[in-house]
């Protein structure tokens, strides 16, 4: 009777981990969603390399999300097979995210270098191209920045360096007819975009850290208690 009680309280403990887990994967394809509309125009301007950040983010979420209701699914049955399925996918979960994490540290440098690369690149074909035209107006004014490391990057650019402009959207004040005319500190925005996007990822990143910790938690519960349930039902103990 001891080990019948203990063995319900494990497929209790291994049902409700699958809630918890259910629940953090919907947490990663918020994070996901909120990721890739909150860069929706830094993407524009930057690589592909880039912009696949929130998306793998959301379909880590997705994966996570079907595997806990596959786990829910195998301890309300007490299916062996579908208990151990659970267990080894989780575990293989676990390990990817120590890599990515892994590889997110020793590349985070890259990372800058590839941004800040996608910047000059949609700075030079400003004009040419109206929906990079447009993602780099947009970055510009909700980041309030301009160009890629300060104003004085669009000096650089041929059609800007003509005429000493700066884009508009470059402007304190966009009102003011001549505002990006010979640009200055007090008449457009100082700070490079660049720099603005670093200091709104570190801002978020915390979010994104506590959020991964938990979820890495609950994958190391949810593992030890699959695998003592796993024992239990091998072992041939009837489990309510």
């Amino acid at each position: 009777m001891a080990v019948e009680g203990g063995m319900k309280c494990v497929k209790f403990l291994v049902f409700i981990f699958n809630f918890i887990f259910w629940v953090c994967g919907v947490a990663l394809i918020a994070i996901g969603i909120y990721a890739q509309v909150a860069l929706d125009k830094t993407l524009v301007v930057s690589s592909a390399s880039a912009s696949s950040t929130p998306v793998a983010i959301l379909v880590l979420g997705i994966i996570i999300f079907f595997i806990s209701f596959f786990g829910c699914c195998g301890a309300w049955k007490e299916s062996y097979c579908m208990v151990t399925t659970f267990a080894v996918l989780l575990s293989i979960i676990f390990l990817v995210e120590i890599a990515a994490a892994i590889a997110g540290y020793v590349f985070k440098d890259k990372v800058r270098s590839v941004l800040e690369e996608g910047l000059w690149d949609a700075m030079r074909k400003y004009g040419e191209d109206k929906p990079l035209t447009e993602g780099v107006d947009e970055l510009q004014r909700d980041f309030a920045c301009c160009g890629a490391n300060n104003y004085t990057d669009w000096a650089t650019i041929e059609q800007f360096k003509v005429n000493n402009t700066v884009p508009r959207s470059c402007c304190r004040n966009a009102t003011v007819p001549s505002c990006n005319l010979r640009p200055s500190p007090a008449t457009v925005y100082e700070k490079g975009c660049l720099q603005s996007i670093e200091a709104w990822m570190k801002k978020n990143i915390l979010i994104v850290a506590a959020v991964a910790l938990g979820i890495a938690f609950f994958e190391i519960l949810g593992i030890i208690f699959a695998c003592c349930l796993m024992k239990g039902i091998r072992s041939g103990y009837e489990v309510m």
